[in-house]
């Protein structure tokens, strides 16, 4: 009987510490167009070297009015701009 609820008890933690890993911590969406470059980077597929591409981008040719704007930017394709569609705003 004590090791049924020894085996309850820790099927229960194990449970509990799974589903605290699931959720995921929610995030505000970031701004590209207004963003610095450490910022931008955090996105995924994107690391320093496109951070400032985006920037140098939207200081010659403008403000970015959508996700699939960010295709203007040399080395960012649709499969880069999908996984990080749902962590920008404009």
């Amino acid at each position: 009987m004590r090791i049924k609820g020894l085996l309850t008890a820790l099927l229960l933690s194990v449970s509990l510490g799974l589903s605290s890993g699931v959720l995921a911590q929610q995030v505000a969406p970031i701004n590209v167009n207004t963003a610095d470059a450490e910022l931008l980077a955090e996105l995924p597929g994107i690391g320093p070297s496109r951070a400032s591409a985006i920037i140098e981008e939207r200081d010659s040719n403008g403000e970015f009015a959508s996700a699939e704007d960010l295709a203007r930017v040399s080395g960012i394709g649709p499969a880069t701009i999908d996984r990080m569609r749902d962590q920008l705003a404009f």
